[in-house]
């Protein structure tokens, strides 16, 4: 499947999750250690941003990725950006593109099927760490799951992962018995507890 089309629905599911939150939910602690929830839709909103400029060929520009605090407009933001980087990640050429990801290192450069790999996998599972956030349950639809197992599988699970900022914690066991779901989530350092 297409992972512009994944990626589409992982953050749609996103924007839905993100709804419901109110302003006094923006001070509850998230499952990314040290985060509210303001400090995670600051970070998510800028991440949105920060692709669509990569899409678009300008993701050097480090002002593209400022994280700008979330106030009471945090969920009509979030919303936007969630469109401008599925609108940007749409276009006819993009698929061809190699994308400027500076918060990988300086020139750090990936084609964009990896590039979009990276940002579909971050919104399957902060859709969640929102959604857990408030209290609420999420699960991806199945074949949004079977396409982020690989990717989870894929993401490095070494001492990056205790420097701070870093994306996901360590991997953590997993149950034999729980959800592929769950295992990513435990994959990428989320626990269920």
């Amino acid at each position: 499947m297409d992972i512009r089309e994944l990626d589409r629905r992982a953050v749609r599911a996103s924007v839905d999750v993100v709804a419901a939150v109110t302003p006094a939910d923006l001070r509850r602690p998230t499952p990314c250690a040290g985060w509210a929830l303001s400090d995670l839709l600051a970070h998510m909103t800028a991440q949105h941003h920060g692709f669509a400029a990569a899409a678009e060929g300008n993701g050097d520009d480090l002002t593209a990725w400022k994280v700008h605090p979330a106030g009471e407009d945090a969920v009509p933001r979030y919303a936007e950006a969630a469109e401008r980087v599925i609108a940007a990640f749409a276009g006819e050429d993009v698929p061809g593109r190699t994308f400027s990801l500076p918060e990988f290192g300086p020139d750090a450069r990936f084609p964009a099927e990896m590039a979009m790999s990276f940002h579909f996998i971050d919104y399957v599972v902060h859709a969640w760490d929102v959604a857990r956030t408030l209290d609420r349950p999420f699960t991806p639809e199945p074949d949004l799951v079977e396409a982020a197992w690989p990717i989870a599988l894929a993401v490095p699970n070494g001492e990056e992962r205790l420097a701070p900022g870093a994306a996901f914690a360590p991997a953590l066991p997993a149950p034999a018995d729980a959800s592929r779901f769950h295992k990513i989530l435990a994959l990428l350092g989320r626990t269920q507890s």
